[in-house]
């Protein structure tokens, strides 16, 4: 049995653990950790937005609005989930284009 460690991840390396399928698990659970990221970040704007049309019905002026960097960290995650799809693909081997994460 070989040991890696890369960045601090130990990856363990025998007849049991094909490296190519944890690595296309990896990116799975990547995707899917952005995509939840994202569904997070997009219900918290909904939220912010809400609270912003009370406050305002209420004649309450909030001057601290979070949502820029909200959407800033979206589009940030959403670049990152597009390009952890083009390296699943790659690794796929498939020809079609890369999955772009909304």
């Amino acid at each position: 049995m070989e040991n890696a460690a890369v960045d601090g991840v130990a990856v363990c390396l025998d007849e049991g653990n094909d490296p190519y399928n944890l690595i296309v698990t990896d990116l799975v659970a990547l995707i899917g950790h952005v995509q939840a990221s994202l569904r997070l970040i997009e219900a918290a704007i909904a939220r912010e937005a809400l609270l912003a049309e009370q406050d305002a019905a209420a004649d309450i002026f909030v001057l601290d609005d979070v949502t820029p960097r909200y959407v800033a960290a979206s589009t940030a995650l959403k670049a990152s989930g597009s390009g952890l799809g083009v390296a699943l693909d790659r690794l796929r081997g498939s020809g079609a284009p890369a999955r772009v994460l909304n």
